[in-house]
């Protein structure tokens, strides 16, 4: 059976079940649940921290899992990237005291707090900038108000919450995440690595891409097969009107009513745009 750890907690937990059930899984419905069994799918789901799941995986005592860019860096673990899983996207900066500094600079031989000490050092020595790195675990905002550090460094979604513990975001990122799909090393080539892999994708794909269909005039069929060219191709069928074409393509979602004007300024009338619930390209 594998092995799959899913984040119990914060930003990549509810995303993660919510993937899992749009690509047939089986998935807990509450964070309460530690271990799901899935035997439709020979899959058995463990719900764990989401900073210790690339240390599991990376040890093998988990076949694959999801976490985030950060947490497998900071680990350190020996897990493989199998995919990007397109959420939970978030950066890594520093933050200090409203006015304090223009620039990173500011950081020189001063306090850091911060939960993520392996990505924070290697910034650090790449840097060549001296600071002492206080390791706090869980939130570091009011680590300056507190008096144990200079500046914090954590990783930043909205920066909602470091404006309201008074601090503000100086330079560039120091790191930048997302919602990763990791496997142990052995087990990249698994075949139910694969297909499970392969569902995920589909789910990503089917999230980006809608069906649009539209009756065209024949000869414009070639003019709106250029706006909607489809994966492979479009499906073009007959209409009892034999003057007239149906088209069905999938477009990306994006794009969509783009795409919509444009054939119907072309000619198109009837058109319908409809959601994927899933696929396999």
């Amino acid at each position: 059976m594998l092995r799959v750890a899913i984040p119990n907690k914060g930003q990549l937990s509810d995303p993660a079940r919510d993937m899992l059930r749009e690509a047939g899984y089986a998935a807990a419905a509450n964070a309460r649940e530690l271990v799901v069994q899935d035997p439709e799918n020979d899959v058995e789901f463990f719900f764990l921290r989401p900073r210790d799941i690339a240390i599991y995986v990376g040890r093998g005592t988990i076949d694959i899992g999801i976490t985030g860019t950060d947490l497998l860096a900071d680990s350190g673990a020996k897990a493989e990237t199998i995919m990007n899983l397109g959420f939970a996207p978030s950066t890594f900066r520093l933050a200090v005291p409203v006015g304090a500094a223009k620039d990173v600079s500011f950081a020189q031989g001063k306090r850091i707090a911060t939960s993520y000490a392996g990505i924070l050092r290697k910034w650090l020595d790449d840097h060549k900038i001296d600071a002492e790195i206080v390791k706090l675990d869980g939130a570091v905002e009011n680590a300056v108000a507190l008096g144990v550090a200079d500046l914090v460094a954590d990783v930043v979604a909205t920066g909602t919450t470091l404006r309201q513990a008074g601090l503000e975001i100086v330079g560039d990122p120091i790191f930048t995440s997302e919602a990763l799909l990791v496997a142990r090393q052995d087990a990249v080539d698994d075949p139910r690595v694969t297909v499970f892999t392969r569902r995920l994708q589909g789910v990503i794909t089917a999230r980006a891409y809608v069906l649009v269909d539209y009756d065209i005039p024949n000869d414009l069929i070639d003019q709106a097969c250029a706006i909607t060219p489809g994966i492979e191709s479009p499906t073009v069928s007959t209409l009892q009107n034999s003057a007239w074409s149906a088209v069905r393509a999938m477009v990306p979602r994006k794009n969509v009513h783009t795409i919509m004007d444009e054939l119907y300024d072309l000619g198109a009338r009837g058109v319908l745009v409809t959601d994927i619930h899933a696929c396999r390209l």
